[in-house]
């Protein structure tokens, strides 16, 4: 006799999960691969708009907060019931990837949507309410900082402050809002839980053959944007000596973030991924670089550590280029550890698809991190094909992708049928 299912069984369905992928990756996307969807572009309207009616054509309750976080809402267990929100955004790198961010908003419409039929299927009740969450500008490619969205319903920006941002061309948020039809009014309060599904961004999981990760620890991140202010003049009859050259301390300064590295093995990340240049022509000496200057560290020590001696390779640059520096603006993001009762939650789901999750450090942001701070979040990972993000070659196999949705609907079944609990603290998950 084939085996009863248990009340905790619950299957997807990957041809709907791979339609949907397909659906979303229309807005934005490129012949090549690429997809360019920047935060309250109209791209991103359209797959905002998308998402919507995919909500309301599949009985969830659609809602937009003030800083345009789109939800989805299944109450399947009242309102004094707990709710579990999963999810993670639409919003890209200009010429990125399709997976990033959109794979985590469709597996959450899926595994949800798989729960809600297999628990009504067997006349089972869940102890356990769902949303689905796709964030703001978790990106901060268009605006500044990233998660911002997320950032704001955790309470760690202040709604006017981030509605305020400009992007490139000087559009605010709000006006990027209300343009695309966002700027919302709803009030969704914090969930229980936050569990997010994204691909690993690194190469860890291939390398290793594993089909399904657990990021149980997330690096600290501290982001300066600095500008180097020097004297436009002619390229031709200036003599070297008198340039006052602000691109010159802008290089002196991104070598010598690339040399402390060396010092703290692979404890410590730096990058500069964005420079701009006035007046920017090839016959005028640079009066102006402003840099987005990123350290990444596991470690606080070794973050405050490599904080201070920015601060003195900024002054050395300045001096040896003749030019001034001035801090614009800096963001802090400490380190921490994901929720232990998700953890294990992600290790009941992953036995039950003979895959336990491979404990992974996350080095760049999620939403999950934000939301970490209010709730218990965890980020789930999945293979991409050489470890890589934030490119047009950004990969997840089909099958990859539906294995992680399928383990995502795993641990919100056993959510669903255990309630809190599932978590292992006895309901006390705050």
């Amino acid at each position: 006799m084939p085996e009863t299912p248990s009340p905790s069984s619950v299957r997807i369905d990957a041809a709907r999960l791979h339609g949907m992928m397909d659906a979303v990756s229309r807005f934005g996307g490129g012949g090549d691969g690429s997809m360019t969807r920047l935060a309250l572009s109209a791209q991103d309207g359209a797959a905002r708009d998308w998402l919507g009616a995919w909500f309301r054509e599949n009985g969830f309750t659609p809602q937009v907060d003030r800083i345009g976080n789109q939800f989805g809402r299944v109450d399947l267990a009242g309102g004094n019931a707990p709710t579990i929100m999963v999810g993670s955004h639409f919003d890209s790198q200009p010429n990125g990837g399709r997976f990033d961010g959109a794979l985590g908003v469709v597996a959450a419409c899926e595994a949800i949507r798989a729960v809600r039929a297999s628990l009504a299927e067997r006349g089972l009740r869940s102890a356990c309410n769902f949303v689905v969450a796709n964030w703001t500008n978790e990106e901060g490619a268009r605006f500044q900082p990233s998660l911002l969205g997320s950032s704001v319903f955790a309470g760690q920006a202040e709604l006017a402050w981030a509605l305020e941002r400009r992007d490139g061309a000087g559009i605010a948020v709000d006006e990027a809002l209300a343009a695309i039809g966002y700027a919302g009014i709803d009030t969704v309060p914090v969930p229980d839980a936050f569990i997010e599904l994204h691909i690993e961004g690194g190469p860890v999981l291939e390398r290793e053959g594993k089909r399904f990760g657990a990021f149980t620890r997330y690096w600290g991140a501290t982001k300066y944007r600095l500008a180097f202010l020097g004297r436009q003049a002619h390229t031709g009859p200036t003599p070297m000596a008198e340039r006052r050259d602000a691109l010159l301390a802008a290089a002196y300064l991104i070598a010598d973030l690339k040399d402390m590295v060396a010092d703290y093995g692979l404890d410590l990340h730096t990058s500069v991924g964005r420079l701009e240049v006035f007046p920017n022509s090839p016959n005028t000496v640079p009066s102006e670089a402003v840099l987005f200057i990123e350290l990444r560290s596991g470690a606080p020590a070794i973050l405050e550590e490599a904080e201070a001696r920015l601060r003195t390779f900024i002054a050395a640059a300045a001096a040896r280029a003749g030019v001034e520096s001035e801090v614009r603006a800096i963001d802090l993001r400490p380190a921490g550890a994901m929720h232990p009762g998700l953890v294990r939650l992600a290790e009941r789901a992953g036995a039950r698809n003979d895959a336990p999750p491979r404990p992974l450090d996350t080095i760049g942001g999620h939403d999950a991190i934000s939301l970490a701070a209010v709730c218990p979040a965890i980020v789930l990972a999945v293979p991409c094909r050489d470890g890589v993000m934030h490119h047009p070659t950004e990969f997840a196999a089909p099958e990859d992708q539906a294995f992680g949705t399928q383990v995502l609907a795993d641990m919100l079944m056993l959510l669903a049928t255990e309630g809190l609990a599932a978590l292992g603290t006895g309901g006390e998950v705050r």
